[in-house]
This record gives structure tokens, sequence and C-alpha cells, in this order.
């Protein structure tokens, strides 16, 4: 992301019949008021600079990207134990992005959620642990102190095939783009801080789009690939040192279709405390919960913890 910055280059310069003028230098971030002599007929004119000039030196950013990388690892082995166990390995990739824009009245937050994970059990072969994308936007016009006019835009989906492993021969659930939500409105954003926001969106479309193979689950009807509803949406994101080296993050979407079971509220939580150990090395629980009653009729819940090695980067 390139770099704005805004120079003010003031000029003063003063003629008078012809005359070549002697100016007199202003120096950054200082008020100047300084006489200027010009010489004209062995006569001396002065004459004073107004008003008075004050040169910005470092303008505001309107960018600040942060990213950070992590990448967990597990591994459990065992040699003659006699209570048993299969070797293990399992890795997770993940990616957290944010990019935020910043001038004057408007205000603009993106964020990118990307996680991978495969694990490896003797007897079981590869299988995937993890598996989402996320790309959340929120566009929002100041309205008072920490009120904004806002819009949003929320897709998400997965990477790669996804199977129910409790079938046999094992069962094909999910895959790119099957399934893949997109959802998008206008609201109020209610924002203390970068790490405290609260948006609601009383209009929310919410596109559900699937491939042939899958037409007819996530609520999608039988022989189409996408569904359209309209519904309410609250979006929250909230991050907090609880103590020193420990940090808790929390995001939640909720959603209720007015036009399709209203009273059924789509739920997703997810929870990630991070403690960190120095720069590079940190301990990561993740949780995540999901109510959605197009996708299961249970909740759906995945925990994800372990040693993680991170890289963090900024650039403004």
């Amino acid at each position: 992301m390139k770099k704005l910055f805004l120079f003010l280059f003031v000029c003063y310069s003063f003629s008078v019949f012809s005359q070549k003028t002697k100016k007199d230098s202003i120096s950054a971030l200082k008020l100047v008021s300084a006489p200027v002599e010009v010489n004209y007929s062995s006569t001396i004119i002065r004459r004073f600079l107004a008003p008075e000039v004050l040169i910005k030196k470092n303008p505001p950013k309107k960018w600040m990207v942060t990213g950070k990388y992590t990448f967990l690892f597990n591994q459990s082995s065992f040699a003659n134990w006699s209570a048993g166990g299969n070797n293990t390995v399992a890795g997770n990739m993940t990616l957290g992005y944010d990019f935020n824009y910043k001038k004057k009245k408007w205000n603009w937050d993106n964020k990118v959620i990307s996680a991978y994970g495969l694990s490896y059990v003797d007897g079981q072969g590869i299988r995937k642990t993890e598996d989402q994308f996320e790309y959340n936007s929120l566009l929002g016009l100041k309205a008072s102190k920490l009120w904004f006019f806002s819009f949003f835009s929320n897709f998400k989906t997965q990477y790669s095939r996804g199977y129910d492993y409790k079938q046999e021969p094992k069962l094909a659930v999910s895959d790119f783009f099957s399934p893949a939500y997109w959802s998008f409105g206008p609201g109020m954003l209610w924002k203390r801080n970068d790490d405290a926001r609260i948006n609601i969106a009383p209009a929310t479309a919410r596109y559900t789009f699937v491939s042939n193979e899958f037409s007819g689950k996530y609520g999608v009807e039988e022989g189409k690939t996408s569904k359209l509803g309209l519904g309410f949406n609250l979006s929250a994101y909230y991050k907090k040192e609880i103590m020193k080296d420990v940090t808790m993050e929390n995001i939640l979407a909720v959603y209720s279709d007015y036009l399709n079971k209203p009273q059924n509220i789509d739920i997703d939580y997810q929870l990630n405390i991070f403690v960190k150990i120095n720069k590079n090395l940190s301990t990561n629980l993740g949780l995540h919960a999901i109510i959605d009653d197009d996708a299961s009729k249970k909740i759906q819940f995945k925990e994800v913890f372990g040693l993680g090695l991170n890289y963090i980067f900024h650039k403004t």
C-alpha cells in the first residue's frame, strides 16, 4: 500500500519595480512573522510577511496495515506404548490481515481471515482440520462522536473439499465456494476504537451459493445454486489484553432472515486467545461455534490449540 504524504510549500516573492527581493527563510513547524528589506533607489522599504505561516512536516497517516501470520504445530508419537495410540502430525496456517483507512469523517475498516490445516493420523491418512476464508469490509461516515452511518460487506467460504468421515464410504459435504455466503447492507456503526465496535444493519441482503453437486443443501432449494435472504444483521468485534502478554479477541455475527423462519437466528462466534512467549512464539487457543439450521441441526463447534510461530508486520 503506497504511503500518502502531504507537503505544503509556502513561497513568498516580492518585486518592487522589477528589483530583486531579499527573502527570509521560513523554518518548518514554526510560526514566522519576519521582516523583508527591499532596496530601491537607496531607499529601504520595510515590509512584513502576513499572515503567519505554519508548515506541517509530518501529515497524519491515512492507511494503517497490520498482518499476522501464524503456524500452529501439533505432534504425538508412540512406541511400545501399552495404553495404545496413533502417531499424529498436524499443522495449521492462519493469516490475519487488517488494512484500515481514515480521513476526516470517513472510516473504512477491512479484515481478512484465512486459515488452512491438515493432519496425518496412522491408519486414517490425511484429513483436513481447518479451512476458512473470510473478508469483512465496513465503511463509515461519522455522525457523532462514536456513531457512524455505515455500509458493511461480509464474504466467507472455504478452499477445498470437505468430507463426513463418519459415513462409509466418506461423504463429500462441502467444496470451494460450496457453500459461500455474501452479506451486505446499510446500517449504523458504534465504534470506540479499532478494537471495539458494533455494527447494526436491519436491512441486510444475504446470498448463499452452492455448486450443482450440493443443490438442495445449506438452505438452497433443490435444482438451484443460490438463495437470496433479507434480514437483520449484527456484527461485533472486541479485542483486549486481559493480562500481561495475554490477548483475547472476540468476533461475533448474528443474522435473522425476515423471509424464512426469522425465529431461527444464525450465530457465528469466534474466540481467540494469544499467550505471548516472545516476539515470534505464542500459545494460541481458538474456539469457533456456529448455529445455522440450514447447515446443521446441531451446534457446530471447533477448537484449535497449539504452539504458534508468528510473523507480524506493519505498514503505514
